[in-house]
């Protein structure tokens, strides 16, 4: 999963890589790419940060907050500066790296204060009770700090993690659109338009500036699918207006390129190629965590093409779509909707991908999402990312949340709430949502990861009201002349 599992499940498992590979024999799978120089080793790392504070006044002025200096401190509410322990205020004056503390509050950490709030203002926090509204703040703020000027939006703000992965960005992304905060949203489309390679696909990750990360990944072609459902998911959700369909109007070409490249990629069959998933490892066969969002971008792209005025590409990318959807019907249903066609592959959190809000309902989906979160469970309550993952005890929190966000938009109110409850319950003592949590309940590796407080913002929203769906494309016979 991106940093998550892109800076994470990558580059953490040197150790087990020959169980990864003797799994694969099952689950047509190959082993981790090897980690680059400096990595972590195996097992679960220690919580690196507890949280962040910055001075949006200073663009790109982000500080973490070790574990350590944490204790006993709380945010002023719906702002990024700290009360720490002995009362004195913790906050990151503008266009300095370190955070400085003031025994009382002073005109910077004031008006620091005053600009968060007024920014939330802005848009909506989701949420049915203060204190659920408390989480969405801090997610959301958590968010705005990881977000660059110019959209870049860093999964977490630490060495390995504080890149742009197109995943996760697009999920940034549409979180902002969800909750109004649509400038944010905008500036990360036109950090991915910027950055898309010329054949229509983006590398797996890039620096702040722009530039690619070289370091043995491959291009990600999940990346292209969830770009496109950002696109479509910010146009459909703000007001219309001329300058947004000037917006739209500029991101075409890109959006043109991206879904061109997705349907292109498609075999025969109907599939994508094996390629790296969201765990960021390849698989000799294809994978669910790259069809199911290319399916959701295809249908997000033929809508745009068909709003637009683009009838031929509508149709073009509206087929692809329908051909991929047969596909995963057909080769992933029989399994389950396992990680491969391969029933040995086990179940993988990417099953999410199949529901609403990314999907019309579909009870063979369903229910293999039931059975999906009770394989992947851990001792603490959390999921782990698929059966085939190395460490079965540690919970990774945007697999969870996925369990969430499908529940809450498909009504089921009891998953959704415990899911919620779950990951506000395994939060940093700042509130921030942490990549991993131990069989002891205990947060680990990085915080705040922005995925994370993507998936659980939407969670909280669809909770709320019903999410856009991509409509889904007719039958290709329809097309025919």
């Amino acid at each position: 999963m991106s940093s998550t599992f892109s800076g994470g499940l990558h580059q953490r498992y040197p150790a087990v890589a020959v169980l990864v590979l003797a799994l694969a024999a099952l689950s047509g799978s190959v082993g981790p790419e090897p980690a680059p120089a400096g990595d972590e080793g195996p097992g679960p790392a220690p919580l690196r940060a507890a949280g962040l504070i910055g001075d949006q006044s200073s663009p790109g002025s982000v500080s973490p907050v070790p574990p350590e200096r944490a204790r006993g401190a709380s945010y002023l509410p719906g702002s990024n500066v700290l009360r720490l322990a002995d009362g004195s205020l913790l906050h990151l004056p503008p266009g300095a790296s370190e955070g400085v503390a003031s025994p009382e509050p002073d005109a910077r950490t004031e008006a620091q204060v005053r600009e968060s709030r007024a920014w939330l203002d802005r848009g909506l926090v989701p949420g049915e009770s203060v204190a659920e509204r408390r989480v969405a703040e801090r997610a959301l703020l958590d968010l705005r700090l990881l977000t660059r000027p110019g959209g870049a939006a860093i999964a977490s703000l630490y060495p390995r993690w504080d890149h742009v992965w197109p995943r996760d960005a697009s999920w940034f992304s549409v979180a902002f659109s969800t909750t109004g905060h649509r400038e944010e949203a905008l500036s990360i489309l036109r950090f991915l338009a910027d950055v898309q390679s010329p054949d229509g696909t983006w590398e797996a990750r890039y620096h702040p500036d722009g530039s690619p990360v070289f370091d043995g990944r491959r291009p990600q072609l999940d990346g292209n699918g969830w770009f496109l459902w950002a696109v479509w998911y910010w146009s459909v959700t703000g007001p219309g207006t001329p300058e947004d369909r000037e917006h739209l109007r500029e991101l075409w070409p890109v959006v043109e390129k991206a879904a061109g490249a997705a349907a292109g990629r498609l075999r025969p069959g109907g599939l994508p190629p094996p390629g790296p998933d969201y765990w960021e490892t390849d698989t000799r066969l294809p994978n669910l965590g790259t069809a199911a969002p290319l399916r959701t971008g295809l249908r997000a792209a033929a809508d745009l093409a068909a709003r637009l005025g683009h009838p031929a590409e509508a149709r073009r990318y509206g087929a692809a779509a329908v051909r991929l959807d047969a596909a995963i019907g057909r080769e992933f249903g029989p399994a389950g909707y396992s990680r491969t066609p391969r029933p040995g592959s086990g179940a993988d959190s990417a099953v999410n991908f199949l529901a609403l809000p990314f999907a019309p309902p579909d009870p063979g989906v369903e229910r293999a999402i039931d059975r999906a979160a009770a394989d992947l469970a851990t001792p603490a309550g959390g999921v782990v990312p698929g059966e085939a993952f190395p460490d079965e005890k540690v919970a990774w929190t945007p697999s969870t949340a996925f369990f969430a966000l499908s529940a809450a938009a498909s009504g089921d109110r009891e998953a959704a709430d415990r899911r919620l409850g779950w990951l506000s319950g395994h939060r940093t003592q700042l509130g921030a949502f942490p990549e991993k949590v131990s069989a002891e309940g205990e947060p680990l590796s990085v915080a705040p990861l922005g995925w994370t407080a993507a998936i659980f913002l939407l969670a909280l929203s669809a909770r709320e009201q019903p999410l856009p769906v991509p409509p889904v494309p007719p039958p290709e016979d329809r097309w025919m002349p």
